[in-house]
């Protein structure tokens, strides 16, 4: 069966797997010379665009277990880039946030993925990508109903 062929039956999910393992795969390797592995870069950002967090919210955002957060995010503090706070009403609740030098990690490994999205992108019309951006929401917001 020629390529085309094969494409034109496969299974959008498929594809979207496929596509996703393609662009994680790359992403690491682009990311390793910075020491940010893409599950960090996940927790970082998460942390960048909403600081303070708690280590359940972090595990719900990425959907992933609080047990495999709680790993990384003790990975992350040993690296010296992630830091418990208190919660200033609830004593017992820990807020994560972002150290300078967690900052600097992440705007490295930021630029490093902004350009991977432009090289991915790249391969579409602006039509084509804005398309795409609105198929993938769409379908987030499907697979999670």
């Amino acid at each position: 069966m020629d390529s085309e062929a094969e494409t034109s039956q496969a299974r959008v999910i498929w594809l979207l797997r496929r596509a996703f393992h393609s662009v994680e795969a790359t992403k690491e390797i682009r990311l390793r010379p910075t020491g940010v592995t893409p599950a960090n870069y996940a927790i970082l950002i998460s942390l960048g665009t909403s600081p303070g967090l708690t280590s359940a919210e972090v595990a719900r955002r990425l959907q992933v277990t609080p047990q495999n957060i709680a790993g990384l995010i003790s990975k992350l503090e040993t690296a010296g880039w992630v830091e418990r706070r208190v919660h200033p009403l609830h004593a017992h609740v820990r807020e994560l946030h972002l150290t300078q030098e967690g900052e600097g990690a992440l705007a490295r490994a930021d630029a490093i993925v902004s350009q991977l999205e432009a090289d991915v992108t790249s391969q579409l019309s602006e039509n084509d990508a804005a398309g795409l951006r609105s198929a993938l929401l769409q379908l987030e917001k499907v697979a999670s109903a």
